[in-house]
């Protein structure tokens, strides 16, 4: 870079910070969502509580195939609902009560959602039978 490159580019650079405005070195991280934005809450939330009823009973049920026989596994299965405590102690603790409640009703909506949309699936399936 020869010395008139230099003398050009340092004005823009000393203007930039006669004006005020942040250089690369100043600009702050982002750090919103460390205040706690309720918009980032609710929907980290409510898309927890929709992954949360995708998978965790399929793990279930994935370990317990591995761990005991068929017909153990299915006697047990109905244990995974004891996972349902996950949301009511967020929902009890007042720091994540914001985060619980949007977490079960997550977890409610895409239980409705699946529950609707397959058995509205089956009586299709049945009245349109040949």
């Amino acid at each position: 870079m020869s010395t008139e490159e230099q003398a050009v580019e340092a004005p823009v650079e000393d203007d930039a910070r006669a004006e005020g405005e942040p250089t690369d070195d100043a600009k702050p991280a982002p750090s919103w969502w460390h205040r706690d934005h309720p918009t980032f809450s609710a929907l980290s939330g409510f898309f927890t509580g929709l992954l949360f009823v995708a998978l965790v009973p399929a793990a279930f049920v994935g370990v317990l195939s591995v761990v005991f026989d068929t017909e153990e596994a299915e006697d047990l299965f109905p244990f995974v609902l004891l996972t349902l405590v996950v949301p009511l102690a967020l929902i009890a603790s007042k720091r994540t009560r914001r985060f619980g409640k949007y977490f079960l009703l997550g977890m409610v909506l895409t239980a409705v959602v699946v529950v609707g949309v397959g058995s509205l699936v089956l009586w299709y399936l049945v009245e349109h039978q040949q």
